[in-house]
């Protein structure tokens, strides 16, 4: 029941884990809305005249940038890329986390980790304002239909975690909710969704979107104690979306 080492799931707990070492409110997780189910299965379009994926080097560039971002966002470093440490022992002894069911543990992992085959995947992490966070990871397939196999292995996830629990490393009880949200479609097909973490009466906000660019799978969070502007996060996912649609000729 470990939990893989996903990006914007791990920037998220330990967002959580962070609160609940600086507040005593409670009840908060007892109060949070209701959300409406994921709808249909988003279908990618039939699109062989799509450029071919694109390795490492070539997408991160593609990412969004601080500047890009909402005033008040700075990068985090890659634990590995750029700390240098070694990737993360899941079979360490005082690592109590875990994930039930096992397989919402992907749930905002980066998507070249969801779902196999990947030629090529770049990510990032921001933080900001009052435990708030930006997440992008982008995954890049080799055709149209390996790109649509794995759109459609993150939705199935999606679909089988509206509700699950967990722990962090230190064994505290995490709950998880996952619903359907608003937002207009980006790229060549996407989904969206809110995800609701809370843990000892505290509650963090996840807003994400999942969009197809060509061969190209861009997946966007936004975290913090409140939802963040609807207006400011669609700008921002059109923004990714469309820096990866006109990448340069490779």
């Amino acid at each position: 029941m470990k939990s893989p080492n996903g990006t914007g799931a791990v920037i998220a707990v330990a967002a959580l884990t962070a609160l609940a070492g600086c507040s005593s409110s409670s009840g908060s997780e007892d109060n949070a809305p209701e959300m409406d189910a994921l709808g249909p299965s988003v279908t990618v379009p039939s699109n062989d005249s799509a450029a071919p994926g694109l390795g490492d080097e070539a997408l991160r560039p593609l990412l969004l940038t601080a500047a890009e971002l909402p005033v008040g966002f700075v990068p985090l470093p890659d634990p590995e890329q750029d700390l240098g440490l070694p990737p993360a022992d899941d079979t360490s002894e005082t690592d109590k986390s875990a994930t039930d069911p096992r397989e919402c543990a992907a749930v905002l992992a980066p998507v070249a980790q969801q779902s196999a085959g990947a030629v090529g995947s770049a990510s990032s992490m921001f933080s900001g304002p009052n435990f708030s966070s930006f997440d992008q990871d982008i995954a890049s397939y080799g055709d149209n239909e390996a790109t649509a196999r794995a759109f459609e292995t993150v939705q199935d996830t999606l679909s089988r975690c509206g509700e699950y629990t967990g722990t962090d490393v230190d064994g505290i009880d995490i709950t998880y909710r996952l619903g359907a949200r608003d937002q207009e479609p980006v790229g060549d097909a996407s989904v969206a969704f809110r995800l609701v973490t809370s843990s000892e009466g505290l509650t963090l906000t996840s807003d994400v979107v999942i969009a197809v660019v060509g061969n190209n799978i861009v997946q966007m969070a936004a975290a913090g104690q409140t939802e963040i502007d609807p207006g400011v996060f669609a700008d921002t996912t059109k923004k990714a979306v469309e820096k990866v649609a006109v990448r340069p000729a490779s």
